[in-house]
């Protein structure tokens, strides 16, 4: 018989992880519980009650306050997790704070570093180590998190780096963006990209950690880009969604992904966008912002 799965989404009130959860409850199964958390109580409440009620929904959902910008609650989890469960099979990490173009980016810079990066590292260091045989960790990013999109003096901060070092580059960033010199310094304009290229940059460092043990036990540690998807987060930012992707429809090849039989071990600590790896090293530096729009 097989054991029952445990699942965990953050930032799954709404949009593309909202739609994980409803993918990973329709393709799990009846003893199979699929955790969706987010910072409010209410919004959680909302968003897991239809999912409970859909007719296509297979497995048990449960919502679950936790805002990943406080370390101490999420290792509280994953301890809570890991006692009651014996780990965790799916962990996605997807939560992430709102970035607009009507206010400076310098003063939405602490929340979103907050949500998108300390988060991910929250989520890497406490759900990691309770990760059962055959489980995958995944970090929600961008094809902008490739090394290349930064000007190369700043690459020594990322490439090679351990996740401490990489968040003492998110802080030096930080401080930056907040002293005026980000862009002396060679910062992009955009803070999504620093802040992308840190999340796959942190993944690689914990998979560089793991990777032998990890393989040997079938777990999958990843970032993943699930391409352009049309959510409330990227409307003020892109002005055509033509060929942008649902949730749902951007949901399919990371629900693939989770859950595969067998880890390939190219993808392993890698950024992967629909099956296939983003080369770590490439990408170029933006000019202007409106470059990164178009890419």
């Amino acid at each position: 018989m097989t054991a029952a799965r445990f699942a965990l989404v953050t930032g799954a009130n709404q949009g593309l992880g909202r739609a994980l959860v409803e993918g990973l409850a329709a393709r799990l199964g009846p003893d199979d519980l699929v955790l969706l958390t987010g910072r409010n109580a209410q919004r959680v409440s909302d968003a897991a009650d239809p999912v409970r009620e859909d007719p296509a929904t297979r497995s048990r959902v449960e919502g679950r306050v936790l805002d990943v910008t406080d370390a101490d609650a999420v290792a509280r989890l994953a301890a809570e997790l890991g006692d009651r469960y014996g780990g965790v099979d799916l962990v996605v990490s997807n939560a992430c704070a709102p970035l607009t173009p009507d206010r400076p980016q310098s003063e939405q810079a602490d929340a979103f570093i907050d949500v998108a990066n300390r988060g991910a590292h929250a989520v890497l260091r406490s759900f990691g180590p309770v990760l059962r045989p055959g489980g995958r960790l995944i970090v929600v990013a961008s094809s902008l998190g490739t090394l290349g999109h930064l000007e190369p003096p700043l690459h020594q901060l990322f490439d090679g780096a351990s996740l401490d070092d990489v968040e003492k580059a998110v802080e030096s960033w930080r401080s930056a963006l907040h002293d005026g010199t980000a862009e002396e310094l060679g910062w992009p304009r955009w803070i999504n990209v620093p802040s992308k290229v840190a999340q796959v940059a942190a993944v690689r460092a914990v998979a560089a950690q793991r990777r032998t043990a990890d393989l040997r036990r079938n777990i999958l540690v990843a970032a993943v880009c699930p391409g352009l998807v049309d959510t409330a987060l990227s409307r003020p930012w892109f002005a055509d969604f033509s060929q942008a992707q649902t949730p749902a429809q951007a949901a399919v090849a990371v629900l693939d992904l989770l859950l595969s039989a067998e880890v390939d071990p190219a993808t392993y600590g890698e950024l992967v966008r629909f099956g296939a790896v983003l080369p770590w090293h490439d990408g170029t530096p933006p000019r202007r912002q409106d470059e990164l729009l178009t890419r």
